[in-house]
């Protein structure tokens, strides 16, 4: 079962409380988005929910909301757990339910790896009404007894279809075999891949799915180009490129991380202030580094496809394929981190002569053209517009 709604749906129709209508207001949210509109009411009813949704959707928020509303007053137990792939999503997820459930009484907990067990315990031990972690930390403290979901009533799997390509599902298996059958779990994924599906109907009792758009479909928010340039040339065009007006915010994606550090290195010689976001970074690095783009400190970013899913940085200007992604649905998340939640964004794509082809089949998948921009002494030849 497919929903579909119009966007003038206020978030006072979808039934939510007093308290939460002013947390939205607050965050200056005024009308839902489509996957909010379609999942929220569906959320509250206590129907198991399988969101498909492209990134920059507003997807967390359609699960956080309606969690919050259920929750709120409650005791200080585990009653929600939301399982995501990466420790940057559930610091997002932490920071959704902590905007909407001030003045709920909700306690909220983010459990993931690269920092000390801990401080984590003692969170858990003290008690949590929403449990925000990774899988394998999770199972850490699990084995530990330092949290039980005896009492728990919703289970999320965030960005399911990364979970799976990460390798989780042995741990997610062993964490759902210690939770109550009887519970409301609720699926999100921008794909529906076999292996999605099966997740589904293995832990899922007739669900409903809400799907916005294809697997494959760019947000459209977003103004695509291609630059063509030599590889060697792709650092020079940048540099060039983020001097010029509304360069505000910039995240730039590398195919290594060793790209990424090099990038780095040259624009900060080109006087450009940028930091690197890759796996071989410390948590408290990543974590630094993306306080400093959040809040303006940095205009640039230049990361790896760790970056591609689950961040919600707002106001990112443009996003910069630096080298073009090897998969058409990797081009699709790496754009989805601007242009979000109806704001508007630019993605520019560097494509040297050697990646000509994997731009013709993501064109092909999008079933557009991109249109070509020739910067003068950079265009190695009109080959790149055939």
């Amino acid at each position: 079962m497919t929903e579909k709604t119009e966007s003038t749906t206020t978030f006072a129709e979808l039934g939510l409380g007093p308290s939460l209508l002013k947390a939205v207001a607050d965050a200056g949210y005024q009308h839902p988005t489509p996957i909010q509109v379609n999942a929220i009411p569906l959320v509250m009813k206590g129907r198991d929910v399988i969101g498909l949704a492209q990134t920059g959707t507003g997807k967390t928020a359609a699960f956080t909301l309606p969690i919050v509303e259920r929750l709120q007053g409650g005791p200080r137990r585990a009653r929600c757990l939301v399982l995501a792939p990466t420790r940057e999503l559930c610091m997002q997820v932490k920071e959704s339910f902590s905007k909407y459930a001030k003045g709920s009484g909700l306690k909220v907990t983010e459990v993931y790896g690269g920092v000390a067990l801990g401080p984590q315990e003692r969170a858990l031990r003290a008690g949590v009404d929403v449990v925000v972690a990774t899988p394998g930390r999770l199972i850490d403290h699990l084995e530990r007894q330092n949290v039980v979901f005896d009492d728990l009533e919703v289970l999320v799997l965030d960005e399911a279809d990364r979970m799976l390509d990460m390798g989780f599902a042995p741990q997610i298996n062993k964490i759902v075999a210690q939770l109550p059958k009887y519970r409301q779990t609720l699926l999100f994924s921008a794909t529906m891949v076999a292996e999605v599906e099966a997740l589904a109907r293995k832990y899922l009792r007739k669900p409903v799915v809400v799907q916005m758009g294809l697997r494959t479909q760019a947000v459209d928010t977003v103004a695509h180009a291609v630059y063509p340039v030599p590889k060697d040339r792709k650092t020079a065009l940048l540099v060039e490129l983020l001097k010029k007006d509304g360069m505000d915010s910039v995240l730039v994606f590398t195919r290594t991380k060793h790209g990424a550090d090099r990038v780095v290195r040259h624009l900060e010689k080109a006087g450009i202030e940028a930091d690197a976001f890759h796996a071989d970074k410390s948590q408290g690095q990543r974590t630094a580094a993306l306080n400093a783009f959040r809040t303006g400190k940095t205009k640039v970013l230049v990361a790896t496809d760790i970056a591609q899913r689950g961040l919600d940085i707002a106001g990112i200007s443009h996003v910069i394929n630096y080298d073009v992604p090897a998969q058409p649905e990797d081009y699709v998340h790496r754009i989805g981190r601007t242009g979000r939640a109806a704001a508007t964004g630019d993605a520019f794509t560097f494509m040297a002569p050697d990646e000509i082809g994997t731009v013709r089949l993501i064109e092909r998948v999008l079933g557009t053209p991109i249109p070509r921009i020739s910067v003068p002494g950079y265009d190695f030849g009109t080959v790149a517009a055939e």
